[in-house]
Order: structure tokens, then C-alpha cells, then sequence
């Protein structure tokens, strides 16, 4: 995941920096750091990452022909909490 997409993420599921951070248990510093381009530990983006994707989101890296690059989307069918 790339700083850019973590944002993407977010606004695809409507949270804020603080929500996203309670979800991967970091602080909301970390969140903003990230998006902004600092470099984090390996661990905090993964979190970060696995936060995101158990919300509903899907991380495209570009790889595959036409893609325009990195990006992400929404599942079909959100994970739902029940």
C-alpha cells in the first residue's frame, strides 16, 4: 500500500484519520505521517493495510493491463459487523 491509496481508502469508506487509526490501533499521528509520505515501519503499514481491507476495501497495485496504476475499490459486499 502506497501512501496515496491509504487516503483513497479512507475516503472510499467515509472515515476520518482518527477512525482509521483506532481500527489499526495506532495513533492518529502515525495515519497522517503516512498519507503525508514519511516513511513507516514495515509492521504499522500492514497494519494499517489489514485494517483497511477487513473495512471492505481492495488494493489494486497496477500490475495488470489497463489498471492506470495503483489504486483501490470497495467489495462488492462490504464485511459486515454481525
Amino acid at each position: 500500500m502506497i501512501p496515496l491509496q491509504c487516503k483513497m481508502a479512507r475516503m472510499a469508506l467515509n472515515i476520518g484519520v482518527r477512525d482509521l487509526a483506532t481500527m489499526a490501533k495506532v495513533a492518529p499521528g502515525t495515519v497522517s505521517r503516512f498519507e503525508s509520505g514519511e516513511d513507516l515501519k514495515e509492521r504499522t503499514v500492514d497494519a494499517l493495510q489489514r485494517a483497511l481491507e477487513e473495512a471492505g476495501v481492495i488494493f489494486l497495485d497496477g500490475t495488470y493491463s489497463g489498471s492506470g496504476g495503483p489504486g483501490v475499490r470497495l467489495m462488492t459486499q462490504p464485511k459486515s459487523d454481525a
